[in-house]
């Protein structure tokens, strides 16, 4: 018994030893895999036309950013005003940039915790917003591990958690600055 409490110490001793660089590398990976493209792929429907579309946002931006303000205004969205303008250019420009800076590596525990204020401001929307039913918001200790808010994007606050603790790992450009300065 002792010869097998012992191998597992050392086992254990060892998996512990490697969760420094295994983890947040692991963590990133994850999240290039899950989230990356989702992310992208919603910041690009909120660009408006041409080469500046990036500060003239499209009015599907306003519309899933402020769903019941652009519909008090009959979905006419030049009449909101800069708030609104400074809130979804900030929020496009969030949704590009920082999952890229987790993927790289780069500033990664600022850029994780910019992704969780974002998945906040994100859930506020769409459970007030969008008006998301309950099944869709779901509930923690439940049968079901699916829901589309309080399921998922725990996790994704989870996965984000680890990179603002435990930074980004030996495969980052955070690695590669630490070490020049």
């Amino acid at each position: 018994m002792n010869a097998i409490i012992s191998l597992h110490n050392r086992a254990a001793n060892g998996l512990s030893r490697s969760a420094d660089w295994v983890t947040p590398t692991v963590a990133r990976l994850i999240f290039a895999a899950v989230l990356f493209s989702y992310y992208w792929s919603s910041a690009t429907t909120k660009l408006g036309d041409g080469i500046l579309g990036f500060l003239r946002p499209s009015s599907g931006a306003y519309i899933q950013i402020f769903p019941k303000a652009v519909e008090a205004v009959g979905y006419d969205t030049s009449q909101l005003g800069a708030f609104h303008w400074l809130v979804v250019v900030a929020g496009t420009w969030a949704e590009f940039i920082l999952p890229v800076m987790i993927v790289l590596g780069l500033l990664t525990r600022l850029a994780s915790i910019g992704m969780i204020g974002f998945i906040a401001v994100q859930t506020l929307v769409d459970i007030t917003g969008h008006n998301l039913a309950a099944a869709d918001i779901g509930a923690w200790f439940d049968k079901g591990a699916s829901s589309l808010i309080a399921d998922q994007r725990a996790l994704w606050v989870f996965l984000l958690l680890v990179l603002v603790f435990r930074g980004a790992g030996p495969l980052s450009l955070d690695r590669v600055f630490s070490r020049s300065a």
